[in-house]
């Protein structure tokens, strides 16, 4: 269950979330559409007591998201727990969500002219953790007998965000072939499709979707850990400079 409580910075709406944001968790999308009709546009979602986040509960996330830019508002998401941030990481999310660690440095970039804001994030989202472009995956549903051909965006231990011409359905089991050099090499897991790249949020790499393995052993997450290591740079902390 997600409890919200409301409050004001000057003009600003600060929602402090409590509980899970799952499938349930629609409060969240009518409490952002009551800020906005009472023409509250700049949102602030402090995620400190947040325990749960799961992919149901990114499509609320969204789909809040999606609102308040309609209404050509802002929303930024405040301390956010490690584990929720992964999640977000992994289906590139973090680079579209304007994230801060503290709710003051979120109020100062509010307070900053819009178009000096946008020019700020870019340049933010620059430096997030990103793999070389041309890492191949080939991936295919249950029982097909061709595989199919993508690009991989983003790889952690539990996933891979990929950009692809051929995506499937949410929740279909799909077998992967990745071959990550110089070790540990060809890699051949199973996953399931938790999330498709949406077009009006991630223009940038649609179509694509994201997928979680289901079947990896302890030394193959130790393997892509090490692969994730060797290839990414440390990232920035995204202070609104």
């Amino acid at each position: 269950m997600l409890e919200i409580s409301l409050r004001r910075a000057d003009s600003i709406i600060i929602l402090d979330l409590a509980g899970d944001i799952d499938v349930d968790s629609s409060d969240l999308i009518e409490k952002i559409g009551w800020c906005l009709a009472q023409e509250y546009t700049d949102i602030i979602c402090n995620f400190e007591n947040v325990n749960l986040l799961n992919y149901t509960g990114l499509s609320v996330l969204t789909v809040a998201y999606k609102n308040v830019l309609n209404h050509k508002g802002r929303i930024s998401f405040i301390k956010i727990p490690a584990h929720i941030k992964k999640i977000l990481a992994m289906v590139g999310l973090d680079t579209v969500f304007e994230i801060y660690e503290d709710e003051e440095t979120a109020l100062k970039c509010f307070e900053e002219d819009r178009i000096i804001a946008e020019i700020q994030r870019m340049h933010l989202r620059r430096r997030f953790k990103r793999l070389p472009i041309g890492i191949g995956i080939e991936f295919k549903a249950k029982g097909e007998a061709e595989f199919n051909e993508g690009k991989v965006l983003n790889i952690s231990a539990v996933g891979i965000l990929l950009f692809a011409e051929k995506t499937y359905p949410l929740g279909q089991p799909l077998d992967i072939r990745l071959k990550l050099l110089p070790k540990p090499g060809l890699l051949e897991l199973t996953a399931t499709v938790v999330w498709l790249v949406q077009k009006e949020i991630q223009p940038q790499i649609y179509p694509g979707m994201g997928i979680e393995f289901h079947t990896t052993d302890s030394q193959t997450q130790k393997n892509i850990i090490a692969f994730v290591e060797r290839n990414l740079p440390l990232s920035s902390t995204s202070e609104c400079p």
